[in-house]
This record gives C-alpha cells, sequence and structure tokens, in this order.
C-alpha cells in the first residue's frame, strides 16, 4: 500500500503503483514535515525529562528513613500510571479548559485572564510533557529505586568512615552504582524518538495546536483514516517504522558495549 496510489475499492493488486512517489510526498508536504518535527522536539524531551526527575525522585526516596511515608509517597506517585490516557485526558480538559480550576483560581487570586492551555500552541508541548511525566515517572522511579535498593551497604559504611557527608555519598557512591542501569535505559530510549506518545496527544489535541502538537502518529491517522489516503498514510508510518527499527538495533548495540546489556 505505501507504494500504490492505494483505493479500498481496487484493492491492493487492483491500485496503481507509483513507487516512492509517497514517500518523496513525506518531504514536500509542510504538514508531515512538521509532524516529524514536532514527533523528535515531543519525544526528546519527555526522554530527557522522563530520566532526570526518576533518578532525582528515587535518590531522595531513598533518603527517607520512615517507611510508612516513604511507601505512602511511593504509591502515591506510582498510582497515575494505572491511569488511562482517556481517564487522564478528561480530567486535564476539566482542570485546564477555560472555564476550569486553574483558570478560577488565576482569575480570581492574581486577575489574569483566562488561559487556554490546550489551544495555545505555545503551551501545548509543555502541558504534554508535564502530564506525561507525572502519569510515567513513578514507574520509572521504582526501577532506579530497586537498583539504590541492592547497592551494598558496606560501600555507605566506608564512605561513612572516611568522613563523606550524605550529600557526597550520593555522589561518589549511590550514583555511581546507578550508573549503568542509566546507561541502558538511556540507550534503549532511543528507540522511542519517534513515537511521542498517541493515546495522549490524541485525546488532547485539537486543531489550534496542529502547529506544534500534531505528532507522526496523529498525522498518518487523519491522512488515511479521516482523508482516505491510504497509500501516503501507510508511507509515512512505514517510514516511522524503518527508522524506529533502525535505532532500536543502534540503541542495543550501544548498551551492549557500554554496559554490557544483552537480551540473549
Amino acid at each position: 500500500m505505501a507504494f500504490e496510489d492505494y483505493k479500498p475499492w481496487q484493492g491492493i493488486s487492483g491500485s496503481a503503483w507509483i513507487g516512492l512517489d509517497n514517500f518523496k510526498r513525506i518531504f514536500d508536504y509542510e504538514e508531515s514535515t512538521q509532524a516529524i518535527y514536532n514527533t523528535l522536539i515531543i519525544a526528546v524531551i519527555k526522554i530527557i525529562v522522563g530520566m532526570i526527575v526518576p533518578i532525582f525522585m528515587a535518590i531522595l526516596l531513598s533518603e527517607i528513613r520512615m517507611m510508612g511515608v516513604k511507601k505512602s509517597i511511593q504509591t502515591l506517585v506510582y498510582l497515575p500510571h494505572f491511569l488511562s490516557w482517556v481517564t487522564i485526558a478528561g480530567i486535564m480538559i476539566d482542570i485546564l479548559g477555560l472555564d476550569g480550576s486553574i483558570n478560577h483560581m488565576l482569575t480570581h487570586l492574581f486577575g489574569i485572564k483566562p488561559i487556554y492551555f490546550l489551544g495555545d500552541p505555545e503551551l501545548f508541548r509543555p502541558t504534554i510533557i508535564i502530564s506525561d511525566l507525572w502519569k510515567n515517572f513513578g514507574f520509572s522511579m521504582i526501577v532506579y529505586l530497586a537498583v539504590i535498593t541492592g547497592i551494598d551497604p558496606s560501600y555507605y559504611e566506608a564512605a561513612e568512615i572516611d568522613g563523606a557527608t550524605r550529600r557526597q555519598q550520593i555522589r561518589h557512591v549511590t550514583l555511581p552504582s546507578m550508573l549503568p542501569m542509566i546507561i541502558v535505559i538511556a540507550t534503549l530510549s532511543l528507540g522511542n524518538v519517534l513515537d511521542a506518545g498517541f493515546d495522549q496527544i490524541f485525546n488532547l489535541y485539537n486543531p489550534l495546536v496542529y502547529s506544534t502538537g500534531d505528532i507522526i502518529d496523529t498525522y498518518v491517522y487523519r491522512s488515511s483514516l479521516l482523508n482516505g489516503q491510504y497509500g501516503f498514510g501507510t508511507a509515512v508510518g512505514l517510514f516511522k517504522s524503518l527508522v524506529s527499527f533502525i535505532l532500536i538495533i543502534i540503541s542495543y548495540r550501544i548498551a551492549y558495549k557500554a554496559a554490557n546489556y544483552k537480551i540473549f
């Protein structure tokens, strides 16, 4: 289908063969190139922020000695991971709408005019990234917390005998022990560079924010299923799959070289 001017009533065998024309159109259309650019920006920022915050929170949580407080915080930050984007999108639309609770507070307390967070192209990306972080950082934090739990306590005891403060112990014991896992997760994340989160953006975006919020997956959905350009939509999806496949191979090679990580 990606190499044809596909018509449903003609089928794959009856549709006209056009070669690489659909792939050329990916870079000729401003909408498709903008979708690729938006995907890269959103996905890369999600990967970077989605690594820094869980590492920071895992270290902070490991320093808490009261087990009841520690488990309560861990449960609260992990809970959003189990909510679907349909549920979260409904909550966000209610909270961030022009008549939502946040605008209500801004108007009455600070006298600020209502802000359309989900309709402003400049605010849509930060809103997407922050909401994705809130939903998923608890799950990533568990991984790093497990690594910290597995660190040999004798390392901390030796550092404490040498006069190291808690900050120095984190710097010279905790972070180096976490480094192999950080390298593995960072390199494996390369395969998700073209995956900016269809479920999230599809449930939150609208035509007002296509310029900054439209990604490859949502563009493929509109081009193929809504506009009937099945061949072109398939070509865009195939282009994304091929690039992601190459990035996954590269990321696994890097993870193997840097941290001796291998699946089999």
